[in-house]
C-alpha cells in the first residue's frame, strides 16, 4: 500500500509507527518490571521452614558438640602421638646407652660397678613404664576421636534424613508456589492479550492507531516473552498442554476466519461489477494490483498482458478506456492517465457541423 501513499504520507506513517514502536518499549518495560516483582507477593521457602524443627535443632546442636568434640580429641591425638615419639627415642637412647655399658661392665668384671648396674637398669625400666604410658594415653586419646567421629556420623545421618523428608515437601511446596505466581502473571497478561485481540479486531484502523499497535506489540511481547518462560515444568507437562491448547485454539480461529473469508468471498464474486468495485476502496484496490492479484478475488493477474481487461478468476473488470481520449487505462484509477479526465467520464457527443449557406 505504499506505493499509493503521498511522499509525506508516507513519512507521517513512518513517524507514527515509531511511536507505536516507542509506546509499545515504554510498556514493555513497565510490564517487565512488574511482572518481575510478581514472585514478591510470595515468601521465598526454604528447606527449614519443613524441617522438624525441635528434633533438628537438638541434632544440630549434638552435631556441633560431637564435632567440636572431636577436633579437641584430634588435637589432643597429636599431643599423646607426640609425647610417645619422644618417650620412645628417650627410651631407645637409654637403651643403647645401657648396653654399651653393659658391655663395658662385661668386659671389665669390676665388682664395684654391680650398684651401678641395678640404677640403669631401674632408670631403663622407668623409662620402659613412661612409654607404655604415652602409648595407653594415645590409643586413650585415639578411642576418644573414634567415638567423636562415629557420634558426628549418627548425627549427621540423622540429620541428613530429617533434611531428606523436608527436602520433599519443600519441591512439593514450591512447585504449588511456583504455579500460583504463574496464575498471578497469568491473570495479569491474560486480559491484555484479550484487550488487544480486541483492539486489533475493531480500532486497528481508528485514529489513534499507534497506540492502539503499541498495546498489541506489548500485550504479546507479555504474554510469549514474558509469561511462556515461567510456564511451572511439572516434567514437561504442564508446557505441553499449555503448548497443545493454545495451539488448537489459535489453529481453530485460523480455520475459522479463513472459512468466513473464503465464504465472505465467494458471496462477493456473485455481486455485480459495479457494486463490487464500490465496496474496494482505492488504496486497498491500488495496493492488490501492485502485487499483481485481482483486487476483487486476490488471485494472481497477469497485468502486463493487454489483452486482459477482465478477471478471469472472478470477472471484475481490471481495464477499461477513458471516455474522453479512448486511452486503456485501469478500471480502478479516478484519473484518465493520459488526459488528466475523472475515471468515470463519458466521450461528449460530437458538436453539429455549422450550417451551410448557399450563395447565390
Amino acid at each position: 500500500m505504499s506505493k499509493t501513499l503521498r511522499l509525506s504520507e508516507k513519512w507521517f506513517q513512518r513517524g507514527l509507527w515509531l511511536v507505536a514502536l516507542v509506546f509499545a518499549g515504554f510498556l514493555i518495560g513497565l510490564g517487565g518490571t512488574l511482572v518481575g516483582d510478581l514472585p514478591q507477593v510470595e515468601r521465598s521457602l526454604s528447606v527449614d521452614d519443613f524441617i522438624a524443627q525441635p528434633a533438628a535443632s537438638e541434632l544440630r546442636d549434638t552435631l556441633k558438640t560431637a564435632e567440636r568434640n572431636g577436633r579437641d580429641a584430634q588435637e589432643a591425638l597429636e599431643q599423646a602421638r607426640l609425647k610417645l615419639k619422644v618417650v620412645q627415642a628417650n627410651t631407645r637412647s637409654a637403651s643403647e646407652t645401657f648396653n654399651n655399658w653393659l658391655a663395658t661392665r662385661r668386659a671389665t668384671e669390676r665388682a664395684e660397678q654391680d650398684p651401678e648396674l641395678l640404677e640403669r637398669t631401674r632408670a631403663l625400666d622407668s623409662l620402659k613404664a613412661t612409654e607404655r604410658q604415652a602409648l595407653a594415653a594415645l590409643e586413650a586419646q585415639q578411642q576418644k576421636a573414634l567415638d567423636a567421629s562415629q557420634s558426628a556420623v549418627r548425627t549427621h545421618d540423622q540429620l541428613n534424613e530429617l533434611q531428606r523428608a523436608a527436602q520433599v515437601k519443600w519441591e512439593s511446596a514450591r512447585r504449588a508456589q511456583e504455579l500460583r505466581v504463574f496464575l498471578y502473571r497469568l491473570a495479569l497478561t491474560l486480559p491484555l492479550l484479550v484487550a488487544a485481540g480486541w483492539l486489533f479486531a475493531k480500532k486497528r484502523k481508528s485514529t489513534y492507531w499507534p497506540f492502539v499497535w503499541g498495546f498489541i506489540f506489548f500485550a504479546l511481547f507479555a504474554f510469549f516473552v514474558e509469561l511462556v518462560p515461567y510456564l511451572p515444568s511439572y516434567g514437561g507437562y504442564v508446557r505441553y498442554v499449555v503448548g497443545i491448547l493454545v495451539t488448537v485454539l489459535v489453529g481453530r480461529q485460523a480455520i475459522i476466519s479463513l472459512n468466513r473469508y473464503l465464504e465472505r468471498q465467494r458471496l462477493a464474486e456473485q455481486l455485480p461489477d459495479a457494486q463490487r468495485r464500490e465496496e474496494l476502496s482505492y488504496d486497498t484496490a491500488l495496493a492488490r494490483l501492485a502485487k499483481s492479484v485481482c483486487p476483487g478475488c486476490e488471485r494472481p493477474v497477469d497485468l502486463k498482458n493487454t489483452a486482459i481487461d477482465f478477471c478471469p478468476h472472478c470477472g471484475i473488470g481490471l481495464h477499461d478506456h477513458c471516455g474522453v481520449c479512448t486511452t486503456r487505462k485501469s478500471a480502478f484509477a479516478k484519473f484518465c492517465h493520459a488526459c488528466g479526465a475523472p475515471g468515470d467520464a463519458r466521450q461528449a457527443p460530437p458538436k453539429p457541423a455549422a450550417p451551410t449557406v448557399a450563395t447565390g
